[in-house]
């Protein structure tokens, strides 16, 4: 069903004033409400609640952190208040992104249920199947899940969605990142045509505008700030880093970031640090131990036991930081965070909006601060783009430390064997200290010029061989000899190959026993312990 021509846009600002005492809720609710010690609703809050409460279908756009998870808990649980579930028939669907989300709506739930006689049952990954299949054949009220194992209990027959009355989608725009948007089209068609449906995101890319506008009736779409901006109680500042050398890239930046906390001071009481990649996370929250600082990661990778302890502990301020991925940009519920950072930034510039989105909460202050190398200046520009402004540049707290030239040089020029040149050393050196290698390796492979290719090597190589040979003038007849053994050593070679109808104009097997066969004291290879073997040929080696 097509229902933009039917939408009725909402806007609520900062400055709409409503109590919950005005909203028509359960008056238990309202009861848990003040004894969690809330009194007035967000603006996405007093946008919402009333259009739920009526029955009908809501669109709301809302930054993170403006409170969407009580949009739709506190007027679900008024409704459900009357009633009871039926074995394996929900009652109500809410549909989570991560499991961090999920469990995080299912502590709301919790709050706001404490004194009415309603269950629950999160359907989540890292949990057995068994419990949560004990709590369904019970029958439950609410039911919590991200799409994935949603889908894995209805295939096995162990759920029933066609009594569904209420289906609320969380965190929409984060399953198009994630890729849930096949699975969520495939859920709402299990779901009854009659539902209310309940649809929140931050932002509203075209294929939620598809979604919604498919399976969403007539909604009332309450809009509380622009798309994918952010909180202008949010102060804001990326620094940019040139590192003095590609492979210290990574080390560098943890010295800055470690720079950066401590700037702060007393001030960044508590932080989240996010980065792009999993294992930078592992690797950041252990240099940041090693360092003193009390740091823990989280991630997609980690046991669910292992995530919900770190979590909690970051909760209770157990924890000063937590490094994270963008599975805990979402849905994590810390009112006074009072910082973030990125180490990285963000791949997808609307995960800037989302990463930042966790300080500042409730209305209070909060800093986000990036680090941005060269290879993420055009994420950068997506960012700024998106959030229409620029972001103001911060000097590092380290100082300028310019790179010395002898640093970068000596990391071009390198010997043969792989090791730095001196420190003096330039390119040019480096190439003459290998050219006579590389020309006694020409010269193997070409008898007939060694004369020449010998000559110009003793005058090249500073070897204690070749030296004597220009210095001392009574040495030309061991010279002189060498190339009147190297033809008779070559024919022989050649017999040997002929004998066996191999090549005569030298490959590399026929060119290392010809090298061994010489006898001007070289060390080549095994040097002067060369097993018999290696001296006989191969119709040799067979008799």
């Amino acid at each position: 069903m097509n229902a933009a021509a039917g939408q009725v846009h909402v806007r609520y600002h900062r400055t709409h004033m409503t109590k919950f005492s005005d909203l028509n809720l359960n008056p238990k609710v309202l009861r848990a409400i003040e004894e969690a010690g809330y009194e007035t609703p967000t603006p996405i809050q007093a946008g919402a609640i009333p259009p739920a409460l009526e029955g009908k279908d809501v669109l709301g756009i809302a930054q993170t952190g403006t409170g969407k998870t009580a949009s739709f808990t506190l007027p679900m649980i008024t409704m459900l208040a009357r009633g009871r579930a039926r074995a394996r028939m929900p009652r109500s669907l809410v549909l989570c992104p991560t499991r961090e989300l999920a469990a995080q709506v299912a502590e709301n739930f919790d709050t706001y249920t404490k004194h009415l006689k309603l269950t629950k049952a999160l359907l989540i990954g890292g949990v057995s199947f068994g419990e949560q299949d004990k709590l369904i054949d019970k029958g439950v009220d609410v039911l919590i899940a991200t799409p994935g194992r949603l889908i894995d209990h209805f295939e096995r027959g162990k759920l029933i969605l066609s009594d569904v009355k209420i289906m609320v989608v969380d965190e929409a725009d984060r399953m198009l990142d994630m890729g849930f948007i096949p699975d969520i089209e495939r859920i709402f068609q299990m779901t009854p045509f009659t539902r209310q449906t309940l649809f929140f995101s931050a932002t509203m890319a075209p294929e939620i505008e598809r979604i919604t506008n498919t399976f969403l009736s007539n909604p009332i779409r309450v809009e509380v700030a622009r798309q994918a901006t952010t909180g202008e109680n949010i102060e804001q500042g990326v620094l940019m880093l040139a590192a003095s050398r590609k492979d210290r890239e990574a080390t560098e930046k943890r010295n800055v970031l470690r720079a950066l906390i401590d700037a702060e001071g007393d001030k960044c009481t508590n932080a989240i640090i996010f980065c792009n990649r999993k294992m930078d996370v592992d690797t950041v929250a252990k240099s940041l131990k090693k360092h003193g600082y009390d740091a823990a990661p989280i991630h997609g990778d980690l046991d669910q036991s292992q995530r919900t302890k770190t979590l909690d502990g970051f909760r209770n301020g157990d924890l000063r930081f937590l490094v994270a991925s963008d599975v805990a940009a979402r849905g994590l519920d810390v009112p006074s965070v009072s910082h973030v950072f990125n180490f990285d930034v963000p791949s997808h510039a609307e995960d800037y909006v989302h990463r930042i989105g966790r300080t500042g909460r409730a209305g209070r202050d909060g800093k986000a601060i990036m680090i941005c190398v060269p290879r993420d200046e055009k994420n950068l520009a997506d960012v700024e783009h998106l959030v229409q402004r620029e972001i103001p540049r911060l000097e590092n707290p380290l100082g300028d430390k310019p790179t010395a030239k002898p640093v970068k040089d000596t990391a071009k020029v390198t010997t043969k064997a792989g090791k730095p040149a001196s420190k003096d050393a330039t390119p040019d050196d480096a190439a003459k200290s290998e050219k006579p290698k590389r020309t006694r390796t020409r010269s193997r492979k070409k008898p007939d010029s060694a004369k020449v290719e010998d000559e110009n090597s003793v005058a090249e190589t500073p070897t204690p061989e070749a030296t004597p040979k220009v210095k001392a003038e009574p040495q030309p007849e061991p010279k002189a000899a060498a190339p009147e053994e190297k033809p008779q050593n070559d024919k022989q070679q050649q017999n040997r190959r002929g004998a066996r109808g191999g090549r005569t104009d030298g490959n590399r097997n026929d060119n290392n026993r010809q090298q061994i066969n010489r006898n001007d004291n070289r060390v080549v290879g095994l040097g002067d312990h060369t097993p018999e073997f290696i001296e006989l040929s191969f119709e040799q080696r067979s008799k």
